[in-house]
């Protein structure tokens, strides 16, 4: 059985890379990735050794290179993470998360379609907008999509061409809303790497607006235990929300990181430096994965807690 992962040496995808090869021990995996700047052959550094593990320099927006690779190798099954995913860089400037999220995933659906095989579609819980702070209203994937930002537009549009493609070509594919992930190899811009290197680096973290904006917090090896398990059993068209059923404000996060590195968090204060707040930021986020528990078994087992200490030591060591 062969599998392709685009994105593969991205945070998530290179997290699932090795998720996947402890869990089939006589499967190929290729990565196809661009070698952007958030995806770092270093992330695998002590598995490139393994005979299963191929890498091929492959942007998924060029069509030619990505239709060779189907033709030449033809995977059962592929692992969708390729994306553009800060939201803070498609404010700035979205043409890249239109090339990259929409068109992108367009020439994988072509290349799934003329060559087979299952799609797992990884997608964001941002799609589905943003929830009140005040009650305990949950993202369903029956919630009406409700992208915010130009970064959650272009994940929107994306998975509604899989989905069409599912339902007018009878392609085998599921889509995957997860909440955000946290873990080893998350590259430096996003926010809890942010918050333990300015902590190492006895800097204040920056924090948005007032610091109470609510995420649902899913430790990325959960995440990929939950997409393998999607990738073997789901049904053909199906939806699956992945959440860490974990809520915390920005400003929770940062005492917890500060309380798992020693720090004293009646102190938080002194740690966080309140900045402008991000333009059309989404107040809170919470996924609801009962379907998923229902379904196939699946629910999030590592304590928020323990995943930031593996978190943490992570980055003292990289």
């Amino acid at each position: 059985m062969i599998t392709f992962v685009t994105g593969g040496l991205g945070f998530i995808g290179s997290n699932f890379v090795i998720s996947h090869l402890k869990r089939y021990p006589s499967q190929e995996l290729f990565i196809l990735d661009n070698q952007s700047y958030s995806g770092n052959k270093s992330n695998l550094n002590g598995y490139w050794d393994d005979w299963r593990l191929n890498s091929k320099l492959i942007d998924i927006r060029n069509l030619e290179a990505l239709e060779a690779m189907y033709a030449t190798f033809t995977p059962d099954l592929t692992y969708h993470f390729a994306a553009e995913s800060h939201v803070d860089n498609s404010i700035a400037g979205d043409d890249i998360f239109v090339a990259t999220n929409i068109l992108g995933t367009h020439n994988i659906l072509k290349c799934v379609r003329k060559y087979g095989g299952r799609l797992v579609h990884i997608s964001t819980d941002e799609v589905y907008g943003s929830l009140s702070l005040e009650g305990d209203d949950k993202f369903t994937e029956d919630t009406p999509y409700n992208p915010r930002n130009p970064y959650s537009a272009t994940k929107a549009a994306s998975d509604h061409l899989v989905r069409a493609y599912t339902n007018t070509h009878g392609l085998d594919a599921i889509v995957t809303n997860c909440s955000n992930n946290y873990g080893p190899r998350q590259h430096y811009e996003k926010f809890v790497p942010t918050v333990i290197r300015h902590i190492q680096n006895n800097k204040p973290v920056p924090v948005y607006g007032n610091g109470q904006n609510v995420r649902d917090w899913l430790f990325v090896e959960d995440h990929c235990d939950a997409l393998l398990a999607i990738g073997e059993n789901a049904k053909k068209g199906e939806r699956y929300n992945i959440g860490g059923g974990v809520e915390l404000s920005n400003v929770e996060m940062v005492s917890m990181i500060l309380d798992v590195m020693g720090k004293p968090v009646h102190m938080y204060q002194d740690w966080i430096q309140f900045v402008e707040d991000r333009k059309g930021h989404d107040l809170r986020y919470s996924m609801d994965s009962s379907k998923l528990l229902r379904d196939l078994g699946w629910s999030a087992k590592c304590e928020l807690a323990k995943g930031l200490e593996k978190t943490v030591e992570w980055y003292s060591n990289a």
